[in-house]
C-alpha cells in the first residue's frame, strides 16, 4: 500500500464503478466523506487533511458521479455503501470515518449495513422527521426535473436555498469557481436528496458504532437541532457543539476533536 499524498488511486466498487481517492499520512485509516456537491477538487477537507495526517492515514475520495470517480446508473444508496466498503477493504479491512453534512448519511447507511467502522464522527448530518418526508420527496423531484432539463445552475440554486444556505452566501458563490464546481456535479445533488429520503430516524437505532455528532454554534437552529436529535437516537451517540459559522467549523477547532475521539475509539 502506498502512502502518496498526491497520487490518485482507484478501487472498484461491487458494481464495477471506479472510485478515485488519494491517501495521506500515517497511522490507522480514516476515510473522509464529502458533503453534497463536493469532491476532491472542491472540498472543505483540504486544510483538515493536513492536520489529521500526523495521526491517521487519511483516505479522501470522490463519491460516485463526482471528480475522477465513475458513475454507473441507476443511482442507489446501496451503491454508495458499497463504494465505502471497497475503500475500507483497500485501507486494510477496517477504518474510522469522518463525514460532513449529507456525507454523514452515507456513513450512517454504511454503519447500519455493518461495515467494519470502529468509530465515526459526523458534522451536522441532515436528518429530518417523518413529517418532513413528503417535502423531501418533492425537493428531490424538482432537482431531478431541473437537471433533466439541463438547468444545472438552477439546480444548484434550488439545492442551496432548499437546505437553508444564507442568501448572502448563495449570492457570493454565484459565478465563482465554487459555483462552477457544484454545477459540474449538479446531477449528484439528486443523489444526495434521495439519500436524505432514505435515511430515516428509524435507521439510527440500528447503528451500534460509537459516533460523535458535531454541530457549529453559528449554524441555524434546524441544523443544530438535527445534530442533537441524531446523537440522542444513536445507541452509542454523543453530541458536542464547536465554535464556528453557518454549517462549518474551522479546521483548527475540528481536527483535535476528531483526533481525540476517533483515536480513543480505536481497538
Amino acid at each position: 500500500m502506498t502512502t502518496s499524498s498526491t497520487q490518485t488511486h482507484t478501487v472498484r466498487s461491487a458494481d464495477g464503478t471506479a472510485i478515485a481517492f488519494e491517501r495521506s499520512g500515517t497511522g490507522p485509516p480514516l476515510v473522509l466523506v464529502d458533503a453534497a456537491g463536493h469532491f476532491r477538487g472542491f472540498s472543505s477537507f483540504r486544510g483538515l487533511i493536513d492536520l489529521l495526517a500526523g495521526d491517521f492515514t487519511v483516505v479522501h475520495y470522490d463519491r460516485r458521479g463526482r471528480g475522477d470517480s465513475g458513475d454507473t446508473p441507476p443511482y442507489a444508496v446501496e451503491r454508495e455503501v458499497e463504494d465505502l466498503a471497497a475503500l475500507i477493504e483497500d485501507a486494510g479491512g477496517s477504518a474510522c470515518v469522518y463525514a460532513f453534512s449529507s456525507g454523514g448519511l452515507v456513513a450512517l447507511q454504511a454503519a447500519a449495513a455493518e461495515l467494519p467502522i470502529p468509530a465515526m464522527a459526523l458534522l451536522e448530518p441532515p436528518i429530518g422527521t417523518e413529517e418532513d418526508r413528503p417535502e423531501q420527496a418533492a425537493f428531490t423531484a424538482e432537482l431531478a426535473r431541473l437537471v433533466d432539463d439541463g438547468r444545472r445552475a438552477a439546480a444548484v440554486e434550488h439545492f442551496l436555498t432548499g437546505i437553508g444556505a444564507p442568501a448572502d452566501l448563495v449570492e457570493g458563490m454565484r459565478g465563482s469557481p465554487s459555483w462552477s464546481a457544484m454545477e459540474s456535479v449538479a446531477h449528484t445533488l439528486v443523489y444526495d436528496s434521495a439519500l436524505s429520503e432514505a435515511t430515516t430516524t428509524d435507521l439510527l437505532a440500528s447503528v451500534a458504532v460509537p459516533t460523535l455528532v458535531l454541530d457549529s454554534r453559528g449554524s441555524s437552529d434546524d441544523l443544530t437541532g438535527m445534530a442533537a436529535s441524531v446523537a440522542a437516537l444513536l445507541p452509542a451517540g454523543a453530541h458536542r457543539s464547536l465554535p464556528g459559522g453557518w454549517h462549518g467549523v474551522a479546521d483548527e477547532d475540528l481536527a483535535p476533536v476528531l483526533v481525540d475521539f476517533l483515536g480513543a475509539q480505536r481497538p
